[in-house]
């Protein structure tokens, strides 16, 4: 399966299925958990057959159940955390659907994390994961004249990787952020709302991964 496949089949899921993650899958995430603290230098954290987390009040309220896996997206407090965060989180998340998993990234509606927190360090968002009772639903999309500046004229290159854009996941759906082509490269901005930085950095990784060039 292409990565484009995959983040077409890749939809927020809340409820999932009494069944351990293990063997060969759990391997692969543990592993590149690993390959992605080494390059971010971030503190992610994968904690399996944990259900605490989201057995809160505010868990029942986000309509979650059966989450007892989870990743802690956790790193060193400043101005890059977040964008860093939905970065290496939505690589790890599009990783898991590849694998057969389901995810959710979760912003509030999760009790006490068993992920350890350093001093310097702030735990900025948490992706529940595991096998989904179904498989989710897609998203609205806002028109792509509003999301990027050459929605028109585009190069192939640009056009599978705005197309990829599309399909990454924003907090509440919001897409509120801007890809600019100029002079052969691609630039993208927030804008103003909440968690609009760990979208930038999941909308990033969604056009990287699949056009092949950087974004700034």
């Amino acid at each position: 399966m292409d990565m484009l496949e995959i983040m077409k089949a890749r939809h927020s899921v809340r409820q999932y299925e009494e069944k351990r993650i293990e063997g060969e899958r759990k391997e692969t995430l543990i592993s590149l958990v690993k390959e992605c603290n080494k390059e971010s230098g971030l503190n992610i954290q994968i904690i399996f057959d944990e259900p605490k987390c989201f057995e809160s009040m505010m868990a029942h309220y986000g309509k979650f159940s059966g989450v007892k896996n989870y990743i802690a997206l956790v790193g060193k407090k400043g101005a890059d955390l977040d964008e860093k965060a939905g970065y290496y989180g939505e690589k790890l998340v599009l990783k898991a659907q590849e694998l057969g998993l389901n995810t959710c990234w979760v912003a509030l509606t999760h009790g006490k994390s068993a992920a350890e927190v350093k001093k310097g360090e702030k735990l900025a968002c948490i992706i529940a994961l595991g096998y989904g009772v179904t498989q989710g639903v897609s998203h609205k999309n806002k028109p792509l004249e509003q999301l990027c500046n050459c929605a028109k004229a585009m190069p192939d290159w640009f056009s599978k990787g705005m197309e990829a854009v599309m399909l990454a996941p924003t907090a509440m759906n919001q897409q509120k952020f801007y890809f600019t082509l100029e002079n052969g490269g691609v630039s993208a901005k927030a804008g103003k709302g909440f968690y609009t930085k760990m979208d930038l950095g999941i909308v990033k990784y969604h056009f990287e991964a699949v056009s092949g060039r950087k974004v700034e």
